[in-house]
């Protein structure tokens, strides 16, 4: 398993769960917490200890984009090649949190802006303290507001136009305006994100895995298909998950009148 240098990962019971650790800049993005964060999520795949993801910051911010003097300003020198190498590597780390067949859960302690809102985009499902905010801010400083995936993920979280709004103007949201939104999908009192976060990841750890990342991988697939190309793709999908031990389970605890007990295959 990655040992990270730039944020913290830990392993609680069968939960990943990552800490973003530079509280004084809000948790904001370097080059290395890109790349690290990136080949973590390439690596959760294969690590059969952690069954679902908690990712959260320390501090008063969940991750306020990329730094503006360790990222930012390092742009300026690069020529299109250079460029287009980093917006590469920011869109790997969002498709790398969406091919992760297992569940992600956002815990966010606070604010949640740029790419920092994206990666919380990503993330299956989202806790937020009611203390919370997220911008999608991008058009604030001149670039375009579709970024690392928000203008393809953003329109399936809230609806087209409402996505258009966030994405065109930049504006920060609070926890209760981005929970009517349907962004948020818990808000909690600020003292309990993470004990609400932890407690909805575990309940996920202990279910049924191999399903749930069947599940993620059909909804991510299913997003451009037509009704008869998800109809066919489920129907196939539903065919192997009734080949695993956790579909035999399921059936012997409801006959024996005991709760079930998942292995993930």
């Amino acid at each position: 398993m990655i040992q990270p240098a730039s944020f913290r990962f830990e392993v609680i019971g069968a939960v990943g769960v990552i800490t973003f650790t530079r509280p004084s800049t809000l948790n904001s993005l370097t080059f290395e917490v890109y790349r690290e964060l990136t080949e973590l999520f390439a690596a959760l795949e294969h690590e059969k200890s952690v069954r679902s993801v908690v990712i959260t910051g320390e501090g008063r911010g969940f991750c306020s984009g990329g730094d503006q003097h360790e990222i930012i300003a390092e742009l300026f020198k690069r020529d299109m090649p250079g460029l287009v190498e980093f917006t590469r590597m920011t869109c790997d780390l969002i498709r790398n949190i969406r091919c992760l067949r297992k569940p992600v859960v956002a815990a966010l302690n606070g604010t949640a802006a740029g790419a920092g809102a994206v990666i919380a985009l990503a993330a299956d499902l989202r806790v937020a303290s009611d203390k919370a905010k997220i911008a999608f801010l991008f058009v604030k400083v001149g670039l375009a507001g579709a970024d690392m995936g928000a203008a393809y993920l953003l329109p399936k979280v809230v609806g087209l136009s409402r996505a258009t709004e966030l994405l065109y103007l930049g504006d920060v949201i609070d926890a209760p305006t981005a929970e009517r939104y349907g962004l948020f999908n818990r808000v909690v009192p600020h003292e309990k994100v993470m004990e609400a976060s932890m407690a909805l990841a575990t309940r996920l750890a202990e279910g049924p895995t191999f399903a749930l990342g069947m599940t993620k991988e059909l909804l991510n697939a299913e997003l451009n298909m037509d009704l008869p190309g998800a109809l066919d793709n489920e129907a196939r999908a539903q065919a192997v998950c009734m080949q695993t031990q956790d579909f035999r389970e399921a059936y012997q605890a409801f006959s024996n009148k005991r709760p079930a007990k998942f292995i993930g295959a």
